[in-house]
């Protein structure tokens, strides 16, 4: 009896162990199947955050170079990457720290979970921050935009400071002039006053004999000395104006320099295309003329022999000297009509004589035969259709000589009109 008890309840038991197994077991396949799906979960969100990650690097980087081409005007925005390659960087050792915990404590899936949430999050700031970066960015385009249209306005800012400084120069002078006068003023007045205080020492010996003529010196030097005191006070105020002038000159010479280095810039381009006009010029003037000994460039300057243009001791052209004159105006009128308004080219004519004096009536001496003969030719040009506000006329007699001999053949080479095309 106890035997078939102790069967029957070993029999009860077993069922019951079979079925805790199998439930237990159950509940680890279902903990690892969970483990599992977790894990690849992670994996993928892992794999996705890199991407994420690196995409957002190839963003930065190009945020950065195009930041390079606008650091001066976008410092703030520099700052800005900055920090957000730092909170990057923080990211990354935040990610390989993850992947660390990732392999070595499996069993906390919550707190991964947690902190790849707030991983993600930051990203999501980060995206925030490298899209107000990008619209700095464009902030700073445009005010770069805005500084290239101030730069327009600076010549115009350079020529009313040039006008400012004229003007208070001209006070200035003005107000030295005033003041050296009322100097002189004062050390006649001072004079008058010596002469005032001998004559009451001598009027003081003789007090009995000329009472009345001393009152009246007395009166009479109380007045210079109130014109002195009054001429000092308009000195002083003199010079507190002529401080203030100074003083603003000063600050206006500053500006003139800033806007002055720019404004050199620009001057150095408009000489250079000048310059390109004035080679294109002297080369077409080179293939007209050929190689005449009595017609030749020199440097910069076009000489014709007098003897081409003019009759001796004669200032009115020539027909020799007007054919050849005719095929220059027509050159320099063909490289004009190129040259763009904004260059102010001028044409300089310059006569020139030798050491002879001439000493006729109608020319007393060189210099008013020189003269006479620019002037001709600047008459001709302008006949030909060269503006005449682009040319300019001078003699200079025999004192500028290309040879200093005496032999015919120097006097010949400086008797001559030289034409230099520059700018003003």
């Amino acid at each position: 009896m106890a035997l078939a008890r102790r069967q029957r309840g070993n029999q009860d038991i077993w069922p019951g162990f079979v079925d805790a197994l199998a439930s237990l077991l159950m509940v680890i396949i279902f903990l690892l199947m969970i483990f599992v799906v977790s894990q690849l979960y992670l994996n993928e969100e892992l794999i996705g955050r890199d991407k994420a990650l690196e995409q957002l690097q190839g963003r930065v980087s190009e945020l950065a170079d195009m930041l390079a081409l606008e650091r001066e005007a976008s410092a703030e925005m520099k700052t800005n990457l900055a920090t957000v390659s730092e909170q990057l960087r923080a990211s990354l050792a935040k990610q390989d720290s993850l992947e660390s915990e990732l392999f070595n404590l499996r069993g906390e899936n919550a707190s991964l979970a947690s902190e790849l949430s707030a991983a993600q999050a930051k990203n999501a700031d980060l995206l925030s921050q490298l899209t107000i970066a990008e619209e700095a960015g464009s902030s700073a385009k445009e005010r770069a935009t805005e500084l290239e249209s101030d730069l327009a306005g600076v010549s115009k800012d350079l020529q009313d400071a040039y006008k400012i400084i004229a003007a208070d120069q001209a006070k200035i002078s003005v107000q030295l002039k005033k003041l050296a006068a009322l100097e002189r003023e004062i050390k006649a007045l001072i004079a008058l006053r010596d002469e005032m205080q001998g004559r009451l020492a001598d009027e003081a010996l003789k007090l009995d004999e000329s009472q009345k003529d001393l009152i009246a010196a007395q009166a009479e030097a109380a007045l210079l000395n109130d014109q002195i005191s009054a001429l000092n006070d308009q000195i002083a105020e003199l010079n507190s104006l002529l401080e203030t002038y100074e003083a603003r000159d000063k600050a206006q010479q500053t500006q003139i320099v800033d806007l002055g280095k720019r404004l050199n810039v620009a001057l150095a381009g408009k000489v250079q295309e000048l310059a390109r006009y004035r080679s294109e010029f002297f080369g077409k003037l080179r293939e007209i003329l050929g190689n005449r000994s009595d017609i030749r460039i020199v440097g910069d300057r076009f000489v014709f022999q007098s003897e081409v243009l003019f009759e001796q001791g004669e200032a009115e052209l020539g027909p020799a000297g007007k054919v050849q004159l005719i095929g220059f105006a027509d050159t320099l009128k063909e490289i004009a009509a190129k040259i763009p308004d904004d260059i102010d080219w001028v044409l300089q004519v310059n006569g020139h004589t030798d050491k002879v004096p001439i000493n006729t009536v109608k020319f007393p001496s060189n210099w008013e035969l020189s003269a006479a003969r620019a002037i001709s030719v600047v008459k001709f040009l302008t006949s030909r259709g060269i503006p005449p506000e682009r040319m300019t006329a001078a003699g200079y007699a025999e004192y500028q000589p290309l040879d200093d001999g005496n032999s015919p053949e120097a006097l010949r080479r400086n008797r001559r009109i030289e034409m230099k095309f520059t700018n003003r």
